[in-house]
């Protein structure tokens, strides 16, 4: 379909497949999943509201990591909060980023304006989807002239969402487990001894820390 860009699942291509792709499972992105953030886990356990971005960023980065692991059938970044992941880890371990953020926003909906005379959030999806590939491509007319490109805030915005999605929920995203359910992540064992040889060979169900069976 025109206007698609690389960063969003594709045609032919599964949510499960994209999150379970060795680019990500086997690179950076997985590292960094395992990384501790307890300033912003006792941020999101306080507030699921903003707390560094203003409306206006929040709708505006939300509706882009709508785009990034859209919703189908099943939950997708909206749904698990990835915005709110992003905003608390802004606000504590991930500041630095932030002043990225600011201007990507905006910048974004500068470029869509541009193009389509109206903000980001008020495109329907496939324009949503162009305005995405300019960036993602470096393409953007009506970005603004500065140290920080859209390929840059792009990929920025990719990671925090593909991290939002599957990282534990006390950071503030993956709401309801939604991004381990799709991935089939029973959730850390260690309060439960582990698993079980027969598990391990796949003999036995697991069960998952929502309670169902794997």
């Amino acid at each position: 379909m025109p206007g698609e860009f690389e960063g969003r699942v594709g045609p032919g291509v599964s949510r499960r497949q994209f999150l379970r792709d060795g680019s990500i499972y086997g690179g950076g992105i997985w590292i960094v999943l395992q990384l501790p953030r307890p300033k912003a886990a006792r941020a999101a356990a306080a507030s699921a509201t903003p707390v560094v971005f203003s409306l206006t960023e929040w709708k505006t980065v939300e509706a882009i990591t709508g785009r990034i692991i859209p919703t189908d059938a099943e939950p997708g970044a909206i749904e698990a909060g990835c915005v709110n992941f992003i905003d608390k880890a802004l606000a504590n371990e991930d500041a630095r980023a932030l002043p990225l953020y600011r201007l990507g926003a905006s910048g974004t909906d500068a470029v869509a304006k541009e193009r389509f005379a109206k903000a980001f959030v008020e495109l329907d999806p496939i324009r949503q989807d162009q305005v995405l590939v300019a960036l993602e491509s470096g393409q953007a007319p009506g970005w603004p002239e500065g140290p920080i490109s859209a390929p840059v805030f792009f990929e920025t915005v990719r990671a925090h969402t593909i991290i939002g999605f599957l990282a534990d929920p006390k950071y503030g995203g993956n709401r309801d487990y939604a991004g381990w359910k799709l991935v089939g992540y029973p959730g850390p064992r260690h309060h439960l001894g582990g698993y079980t040889p027969e598990q391990m060979l796949g003999k036995a169900k697991i069960k998952t820390i929502w309670g169902s069976e794997l």
